[in-house]
């Protein structure tokens, strides 16, 4: 799955023509689907009319080729605002944010989750992270809020994802086997095996923002059963990659961005309180991409 950035102008507007020209580059690289202005780009440094000109040039870009899904959250009017934006501006669906700040229990998250359905006919992604953790007896909930097709974890606990698994599949719902599970950890790639070994054989890659060669290379790797190839991109680029990514809070996307500038494409900034990659550390990550790359060379991918 591609969670395409969201570019900014050096004077701070949205940069719809490096958008497009983003979102096409991503479509190129064969993902399943797009989620855009989600946590990658930038949802919440986003006006509502910026979403919606996001969105709306997402959906006319793809022209119908993928689904394209849209990122909603905050307290559950705005997501509901954000919602209906999405609707009208022609998504597909929606991927639900944890609300900010607020931390109840796992009913609520499941009130919230319905209540935010209710405002736009969209099918819906819960997104499980920080305060937005649910019980097996929560998941199991969601099949009865129709507009819900899916949960995407990223919190990266395999034992409690297990858990949410095997009770939506085990719960008897007309719905329970269609019910869908992404992997959504930064650099997904790292944990692809063990969430495919729990029945989670979907994943998010934030590298096919900025290097989409590698990213389809490991991909296809990883499905022919190709160890050789992902092992070399794990110990050469993706191994390096975490290392940088995680010396500062926020390149989680600060990062990518640096890498998306790297290829070319002038996305520009992140937007406060996210902070630019130093000088240095965008060498750094060009050097990574340079060992990813050759990498791919040894084992013979073109």
């Amino acid at each position: 799955m591609s969670f395409p950035l969201t570019p900014f102008t050096a004077d701070d507007r949205v940069n719809l023509e490096v958008f497009a020209e983003h979102v096409e580059r991503q479509i190129a690289a064969g993902p399943a689907g797009l989620f855009v202005a989600c946590g990658t780009g930038e949802f919440s440094a986003l006006s509502v009319p910026e979403y919606h000109d996001v969105v709306g040039t997402a959906v006319r870009v793809a022209a119908g080729r993928l689904p394209v899904f849209a990122g909603a959250g905050g307290g559950p009017r705005v997501a509901r605002e954000f919602a209906a934006a999405a609707a009208v501006a022609g998504a597909d669906g929606l991927l639900l944010l944890p609300p900010y700040l607020v931390t109840s229990t796992a009913q609520g998250l499941v009130n919230h989750i319905r209540y935010v359905a209710a405002g736009a006919p969209l099918p819906l992604v819960v997104y499980q992270r920080a305060n937005a953790v649910l019980t097996p007896a929560a998941a199991v909930q969601l099949l009865d809020i129709d507009q819900v097709v899916g949960i995407k974890d990223g919190r990266g606990d395999v034992d409690a994802m297990l858990r949410l698994v095997t009770a939506i599949r085990a719960s008897g719902h007309p719905r329970a086997e269609d019910f869908g599970f992404l992997n959504g950890l930064p650099t997904a790639e790292m944990s692809v095996a063990a969430y495919e070994a729990i029945g989670v054989d979907s994943y998010s890659s934030a590298v096919l923002c900025f290097a989409p060669d590698i990213a389809t290379a490991f991909y296809r790797a990883y499905r022919a059963g190709d160890r050789r190839t992902t092992n070399a991109l794990l110990a050469e680029f993706y191994l390096p990659l975490v290392e940088l990514r995680d010396r500062v809070p926020g390149y989680a996307v600060a990062l990518v961005k640096a890498g998306a500038r790297l290829s070319g494409l002038d996305v520009g900034p992140v937007r406060p309180p996210l902070v630019d990659t130093t000088p240095a550390h965008e060498e750094a990550l060009a050097a990574i991409l340079a060992r990813g790359r050759a990498a791919l060379s040894l084992v013979g991918v073109p």
